[in-house]
């Protein structure tokens, strides 16, 4: 684990594999950090350079006071390929980490090889759902909304077959050290629309979904992979919203293939 400055701010990260490799940064979704992706990475081939980070508000990282901006996380992705000396990347990243990579394309459209985009959209939710959101964390805490949140990230296969882990996640969200910088993150969720920017994006893009999501399901998902100018969509057969961790051998396959592909080797 490594502290970066930047934007004003302290950023967890992790780098691993091979630095000047084809470079890979994950963003994460909201509630979780960079152990997120952990058998994921484990999984993809070594040569690859593999960087990771808790976005604002969350895990390790600094969690200014909120609302935050959907830029303003962009920023952050940005800012940390700088200071780790990334000049592009491929940006993996699901849920809100995915409408992190995409205003990231369009803000540094020459620092963003590729986009991975897992379970997310160009849109999530509604302004209203979200706001109920914060006013309940703001007021309560994580902790009433744990169940439910891990009930839509992960099968009941899964969890009834690792229950120490889906416990283990439930915890995450439950104990989140800074509810204010989850909530800061619902807001740049609530006030993000990118429908209409779409076709400005013209990197490769590869469109992941876990075929039983239900926060953002396979029909939001194939309907982003339409409205990129150069995206395939692929479904991940019994899943929820959290592929990374139910199928992270067979999501480590995907984008370890996109990535061989979009740096040409």
């Amino acid at each position: 684990m490594k502290v970066v400055e930047t934007n004003g701010i302290y950023l967890s990260v992790r780098r691993d594999g091979t630095p000047g490799g084809p470079a890979l940064v994950f963003a994460n979704s909201l509630g979780t950090d960079l152990r997120l992706w952990d058998d994921t990475v484990t999984a993809l081939p070594a040569a690859f350079d593999v960087l990771r980070y808790d976005k604002r508000g969350h895990g390790l990282s600094s969690a200014p006071p909120p609302p935050y901006r959907m830029a303003d996380h962009a920023g952050d992705l940005i800012g940390l390929l700088d200071a780790q000396g990334i000049e592009t990347a491929i940006v993996c990243g699901i849920s809100v980490g995915g409408m992190i990579a995409l205003q990231a394309a369009l803000d540094a459209p020459d620092r963003i090889a590729g986009l991975v985009l897992m379970d997310t959209g160009f849109r999530i939710g509604t302004a209203d759902g979200w706001q109920q959101r914060i006013d309940t964390v703001m007021a309560e805490g994580l902790g009433e909304l744990a169940d439910n949140i891990v009930l839509g990230w992960l099968s009941d296969a899964y969890r009834q077959a690792n229950p120490g882990a889906a416990q283990a996640w439930r915890n995450m969200v439950a104990r989140t050290p800074a509810p204010h910088g989850y909530a800061g993150t619902c807001a740049a969720l609530r006030d993000t629309d990118l429908t209409a920017r779409l076709s400005e994006i013209p990197q490769p893009a590869l469109v992941l979904c876990g075929s039983d999501d239900p926060s953002t399901p396979p029909a939001l998902n194939q309907q982003l992979a339409e409205l990129l100018p150069h995206a395939r969509y692929q479904e991940i057969a019994e899943t929820r919203h959290l592929p990374c961790i139910e199928k992270p051998g067979e999501v480590a396959g995907l984008i370890a293939d996109f990535v061989r592909e979009t740096a040409g080797d």
